[in-house]
């Protein structure tokens, strides 16, 4: 079995408006060639859906679930306490964006996505679930690949190029900037 052969990471997420942020985990296992099956299973709309979508996860040979859900988040949670695969959460800032009048004060959560973080990090002894960013979905795609390079040596080697080219890049950065100084290396970096 390869990774890029069939869909070994599942990537599920509570609502249509959460895809903007989980697009994010997609682009990398897509650049690394890591096939995924990506779903939109809601904890609180569809729960027979949730428990319906683990066993599938399970048949399908999935390794890793990456779950996105803002607020309440508990769509991680919940799909941790269907299955034994391992589920690294996504907590997602929720945007007000469904409502036909918006004002600046209603465009984000109140809580600025620390309510999905908390309710994702802070699982039941037992009923474990990895927590990335908020937002970071990215992060979450890379942490699944790291789990599946145990099993995978090319990926390792792929994962191992990645941090490479991240060192070599913020080494060449370090260099323009000692060059042109700080005002002109921002000026040029951020216009």
């Amino acid at each position: 079995m390869t990774f890029s052969k069939k869909p070994l990471v599942g990537i599920i997420m509570g609502s249509s408006s959460d895809s903007r942020i989980m697009k994010g985990a997609a682009e990398i296992l897509d650049d690394f060639k890591v096939k995924h099956e990506d779903q939109i299973v809601s904890a609180h709309r569809t729960p027979a859906r949730l428990s319906e979508y683990a066993e599938h996860a399970e048949k399908m040979g999935f390794k890793v679930i990456i779950a996105g859900a803002g607020g309440a988040a508990h769509l991680p949670g919940m799909i941790a306490s269907h299955t034994t695969i391992p589920v690294i959460g996504v907590p997602i800032l929720v945007y007000n964006d469904k409502q036909s009048k918006k004002t600046d004060n209603s465009k984000f959560s109140a809580f600025g996505g620390l309510d999905s973080l908390l309710s994702i990090s802070e699982m039941p002894t037992g009923s474990p679930v990895v927590a990335v960013g908020i937002n970071k979905s990215g992060n979450a795609a890379i942490y699944a690949m790291k789990i599946l390079a145990n099993e995978f040596t090319e990926l390792k080697k792929k994962l191992k190029q990645h941090k490479t080219t991240q060192h070599e890049s913020v080494l060449k950065e370090s260099e323009e900037l000692k060059k042109q100084g700080l005002s002109k290396f921002v000026q040029k970096k951020f216009k």
